[in-house]
């Protein structure tokens, strides 16, 4: 039994994906051991007291004794630092200082509004950056049509450059203002989501399609790339089917950061648009100094790019094993 077990332990440890596995998950971990405790220590490294913050100079002490008895405030650090790690892996993330209610239940009312733009914001950026890059690298191959070439650069740099608040606020402008075409503020319906979306996904569409660009160049100069223009293969066939899969790796790499860069963007562009997610929640909680609040979206925040990490390691993984499974 015991050799047994000694032999499927050595197998199992030979296993690249066992290893990978293994490697990804101490990382994770560690991550998140070392979000959880700075999200702890925010409201403790803040200057001054955050129940008497939240509650004005004009309260009561007693009130102020009170809301610091249940919140677990008047006990020893390491005891509230127990009392968070316990509460957090029962789901509870607090009570807010200024409306009394669950953090929890904060979260879950405001979250879907900004997973929903993230997402959307996303699957634009792909869509556009995808056969945008794809076909500027087939227009452009060879040095040829090198004002169109410039064209492209020089428009895909700008929006990347841009911050996402400043394309929200010319969109609001052009789109909002003058044309009158879409709702510029608020959640309400199917056109509302049109210039948020835009404003977060211009940028990383931009970023994405110079990558796709590059990518497909160095494909398109390849040996197996030259073999299918000998055999007279369609171009439908030689781009899409040879050109474009060999040319994502790189793209979906940079995309899967850009998505846990669109949450945290979410912030900024919630309050051009007035969207009522987590972005617009945690500038009015920073503002109303209810730091539970803060710190559970900060927490939300985190682990939602963590999670983008993880899938877009476990994707380039399974798209090329080399590359990511057998590094040291």
């Amino acid at each position: 039994m015991r050799a047994v077990t000694e032999k499927l332990t050595e197998r199992l440890t030979d296993n690249a994906w066992v290893r990978f596995a293994a490697r990804r998950s101490r990382r994770l971990l560690l991550s998140v051991w070392v979000l959880l405790t700075a999200a702890f220590g925010m409201i403790h490294l803040i200057p001054g007291d955050p129940v008497r913050a939240a509650l004005g100079v004009a309260a009561p002490p007693e009130l102020v004794a009170a809301r610091r008895e249940q919140l677990g405030l008047d006990d020893p650090l390491w005891r509230q630092y127990l009392d968070y790690l316990g509460d957090l892996s029962a789901g509870r993330f607090g009570t807010s200082t200024v409306s009394g209610l669950p953090v929890s239940q904060v979260i879950a009312e405001r979250y879907p509004a900004t997973l929903e733009l993230a997402v959307y914001a996303f699957l634009v950026a792909v869509a556009l950056s995808v056969p945008l890059g794809l076909t500027m690298a087939v227009l452009t191959r060879g040095g040829r049509r090198r004002r169109l070439e410039l064209g492209f650069t020089s428009t895909s740099v700008f929006f990347g450059a841009v911050p996402e608040f400043l394309v929200g606020a010319g969109l609001v402008y052009l789109f909002g203002v003058q044309l009158g075409l879409v709702p510029i503020a608020g959640r309400a319906g199917p056109d509302s989501y049109v210039l948020p979306v835009l404003a977060l996904a211009l940028g990383p569409a931009a970023v994405l399609a110079r990558i796709m660009r590059v990518e497909t160049l160095a494909v398109l100069d390849a040996d197996y790339i030259r073999t299918a223009r000998a055999k007279r293969l369609p171009d439908r066939r030689l781009y899409l089917r040879h050109a474009l899969p060999n040319s994502v790796t790189a793209t979906v790499t940079i995309a899967g950061l850009l998505l846990g860069g669109l949450v945290a963007a979410t912030v900024l562009v919630e309050n051009v648009f007035a969207w009522p997610g987590l972005g617009s929640t945690i500038v009015q909680s920073i503002l109303a100094k209810d730091y539970p609040v803060v710190q559970g979206i900060v927490l939300i925040y985190g682990l939602g790019v963590l999670l983008v990490n993880l899938v877009v390691d476990v994707g380039l993984a399974l798209l090329d094993p080399r590359s990511t499974i057998r590094e040291s």
